[in-house]
């Protein structure tokens, strides 16, 4: 079983807040990372957000087959493609 929405938000925040500091955990999750904190969220960031999320929940990130600008742009979205990469292991693991 996968971790709940909420659990991966937290973890999701954590790591954003290793990245941002204290302004990841006041950013709504539906507000856009470049938008509210402008050149802090430039891409060395949001690469650096990504490799934390990857080694927080031991996933990887494919550059080519997922929209890392759009799973990568806000809090919730960060949750979501945690949630579904997180539920597709299980599912594999489970049909091994």
């Amino acid at each position: 079983m996968t971790d709940s929405s909420d659990d991966i938000q937290q973890r999701v925040r954590a790591v954003l807040h290793r990245q941002l500091g204290e302004d990841a955990q006041t950013i709504a999750t539906d507000e856009d990372l470049a938008a509210v904190l402008g050149e802090r969220y430039d891409s060395l960031t949001a690469m650096e957000c990504v490799t934390g999320i990857e080694d927080a929940f031991a996933i990887e990130v494919d550059f080519v087959a997922h929209d890392v600008r759009y799973w990568f742009s806000t809090v919730g979205r960060m949750t979501e493609f945690v949630r579904n990469e997180l539920e597709d292991r299980a599912v594999l693991e489970r049909g091994q």
